[in-house]
């Protein structure tokens, strides 16, 4: 047992002073621009001058981004839709499975300890010219009883008289015969044995290069990796609540523009119907009334589809049934409001706020480790191998002292030749470590790219929004004065019907613009990784 102990403690020393072999993961230095090129000084998105300035660019206020929006409908979609999209739920399950994974991966580095326990019945043939154990006893008591026979007569004085030798050897194999222990059948059913066996078996690999430790480490990447999966659904989920709740809130409008210009048109047949009949005015001219009010009603239908079709997608991400929120949001409701400020922070920002990001640099953190696990096969695996227990042909001394077993000591084992199978294995790991490298890299890109083109929709839509307020004014004007002016004779009707379809297409396109304006904030806070708790 002394030696056991040493060998047990030389090998633990051993183990807890082992190295790491492979690659040690540092993260990887990306170059970020210090501001962001389309950020105009008059801009209405601002940029606080940092983090400890303007409280709007703490985590949590971009983390609820869209109760800016002041729209308390929407604040109940979106948390309904955290607390049940079926995407979100599919990424919280990957979660738990990346931990189970990492507790199978660290369960390598404990010792395996198992019970065991065995009953078997077996014996040996009787016609493969070996003695069984019958014959063997039956021998052995002959022989006894000639040595008895010899002592007898030297202790009486007598000599030794071979023929009483012989009697009474052949007398005992008689007696044993008789008393079962040498005929052919009674050995065929005496020639089996018992055994009964239970004890504990313990096994330890001994991670001496690392092995199992990079195997955990690339394990505990995984699970960050999948917990950034889990928050990026989130960012996504959240954005795409608010985009399909502003574009129905802007199909409402637009149906509402339509019905009312219908409304306007309804009159214009009607007057010029009056002046056909007054014969102040040509048949032509009520034709092309009625012409233009057919195709402005001809838009209503796909406003009201499209109206459905919206309310059906926000329903499947809220995990609903296509119809399930068609009383609550079929009533028409205003397009919410922009906020007045967005903050944008800085580009390298980024790599902290942007799930997606974050997942990518974790993914590259696993694919270093399992380097380190590859090229752990390179080396010898120790290990310590262990049993206790007991063994006996009855089990009623199963349990006695002389019936324990046991074995301790250590194994090693050395891969000489796998035919270059390792080291493909570790070309293949440093092959997907630099393809892990560029994905995080290329997902940074993207994610500078995004925010860029949302800070530029968002900025220029504004511009092109006061231009169209302008154009509705106008054209409401023009509308009206054409319709006097032609009313007392003094226009002609193309002059109205020009002027109502001018005003009908600027106000549409003003509708567009505004649900553009707050589509493009949207967009902007999920391009900036809005809508999820950062864990600093």
């Amino acid at each position: 047992m002394r030696r056991a102990s040493g060998y047990l403690m030389i090998i633990t020393g051993i183990a807890v002073g082992g190295c790491k072999v492979g690659p040690d993961y540092i993260r990887p230095d990306v170059a970020m621009p210090a501001d962001w090129s389309g950020l105009e000084p008059d801009t209405a998105a601002s940029r606080p001058a940092g983090p400890t300035t303007r409280p709007t660019n703490e985590p949590g206020d971009m983390a609820t981004w869209w109760k800016q929006l002041k729209d308390p409908t929407l604040d109940t979609l979106i948390q309904h839709a955290v607390e049940s999209n079926l995407d979100l739920r599919i990424a919280t399950a990957r979660v738990r499975e990346a931990r189970a994974q990492r507790n199978s991966a660290a369960a390598g580095l404990w010792p395996q300890v198992g019970l065991s326990g065995s009953y078997n019945y077996s014996g040996a043939s009787l016609n493969t010219g070996a003695k069984s154990s019958n014959d063997s006893s039956l021998l052995k008591d002959a022989r006894n009883s000639a040595l008895h026979s010899a002592v007898q007569s030297l202790a009486s004085g007598q000599g030794i008289d071979p023929a009483q030798i012989v009697s009474s050897t052949a007398n005992q194999i008689l007696t044993n015969v008789i008393n079962n222990k040498g005929t052919n059948n009674e050995q065929s059913s005496h020639r089996g044995r018992n055994m009964f066996q239970a004890g504990f078996d313990a096994s330890w690999e001994l991670d001496v290069f690392g092995g199992l430790r990079r195997g955990v480490e690339a394990a505990d990447a995984d699970i960050t990796a999948s917990v950034e999966d889990r928050n990026a659904v989130i960012v996504t989920l959240v954005s795409e609540v608010a985009l399909e709740y502003v574009q129905l809130r802007g199909y409402q409008r637009r149906l509402t523009i339509a019905l009312q210009n219908i409304d306007t048109q309804q009159r214009t047949v009607e007057l010029t119907q009056e002046r056909v009949a007054a014969e102040f005015a040509s048949k032509l001219e009520e034709v092309q009334a009625r012409t233009q009010l057919a195709t402005t009603t001809s838009q209503v239908p796909l406003m009201q589809d499209a109206v459905r079709q919206t309310i059906y997608r926000l329903s499947i991400l809220l995990g609903l049934p296509p119809g399930a929120l068609m009383p609550e949001l079929e009533p028409a409701a205003a397009i919410p409001t922009s906020p007045p400020d967005v903050p944008i922070g800085l580009p390298s920002d980024l790599l902290r706020r942007r799930p997606d990001v974050r997942s990518a640099e974790r993914q590259l953190a696993a694919a270093t480790a399992r380097i380190g696990e590859a090229v752990a096969d390179l080396f010898p695996r120790f290990s310590l191998t262990g049993s206790f227990g007991a063994q006996s042909r009855d089990i009623r001394l199963l349990l006695e002292r002389n019936s324990l077993v046991w074995s301790v000591g250590p194994a090693i084992s050395w891969p000489i030749f796998q035919g270059g199978s390792i080291l493909a294995n570790i070309e293949i790991q440093n092959a997907r470590q630099e393809q892990a490298l560029a994905a995080y890299e290329q997902t940074v890109l993207n994610a500078l790219g995004e925010v860029e083109a949302a800070l530029s929709a968002y900025t220029n839509e504004q511009v092109r929004r006061q231009a169209l307020e302008e154009a509705v004014w106008t054209s409401r004007e023009a509308t009206e004065l054409s319709t006097q002016l032609y009313s007392n004779g003094m226009a002609a009707f193309l002059n109205v019907l020009e002027a109502q379809r001018t005003l009908f297409a600027s106000e549409e396109a003003l509708v567009q613009s505004e649900t553009a304006i707050i589509t493009d904030v949207i967009a902007l806070y999920k391009a900036l990784g809005g809508g999820w708790e950062t864990e600093e």
